[in-house]
């Protein structure tokens, strides 16, 4: 049994219910993981200003997926892997890249390698990323603000594959499709 609620718009605590009622607008129903987070209407909304941010930032979509997938995948979260594989269906990216994201092998596109390879060690450095892995980031085309948009990106990944394994996030039915299991 859970020990959180995933609430509906008309329980959840009044801070969160415009939110939900936005996002409900915005993709056409409301994700378990939304109704999970509601909540901490606090950790809601702040997720969803940090997600805002991170797509607004000057890495592609693609880019954006890389370093998603790679936290994602990271985290052990099972709805962000889902949730984001979806995402590059819909966006048409090469299965290759996508199978490659999924079960952290190496990418083959040497540029989205780079990113991939710097992303992990912004993880594994917690930050202090060795010059080496900068340069290596630098010297396949990224600029300084991709590696500062990467920092964005891990942290609000961190939120929210974080806050869907305490809380137990379940797929929704539309992203069954896409499950995915840790690696043992």
């Amino acid at each position: 049994m859970s020990r959180f609620t995933a609430y509906e718009p008309d329980t959840a605590p009044a801070a969160a219910r415009p939110v939900m009622a936005g996002v409900r607008r915005m993709l056409g129903h409301l994700p378990a993981a939304v109704r999970l987070m509601a909540g901490s209407p606090e950790l809601l909304k702040g997720f969803l200003a940090a997600n805002a941010a991170f797509e607004a930032t000057d890495l592609d979509p693609v880019a954006r997926e890389v370093v998603v997938l790679t936290v994602a995948t990271r985290n052990g979260c099972h709805l962000c892997v889902a949730m984001h594989t979806a995402t590059l269906v819909r966006d048409a990216a090469a299965p290759e890249l996508i199978e490659a994201l999924r079960t952290g092998a190496t990418l083959p596109d040497p540029r989205l390698e780079a990113l991939r390879r710097f992303t992990v060690a912004v993880l594994d450095h917690r930050g202090a990323v060795p010059d080496a892995d900068l340069d290596a980031l630098l010297a396949a085309g990224w600029q300084p603000r991709h590696a500062l948009d990467v920092v964005l990106g891990v942290g609000t990944y961190t939120i929210s594959t974080f806050a869907n394994r305490l809380t137990g996030a379940p797929l929704d039915e539309p992203l069954m499709a896409y499950a995915w299991t840790p690696a043992a």
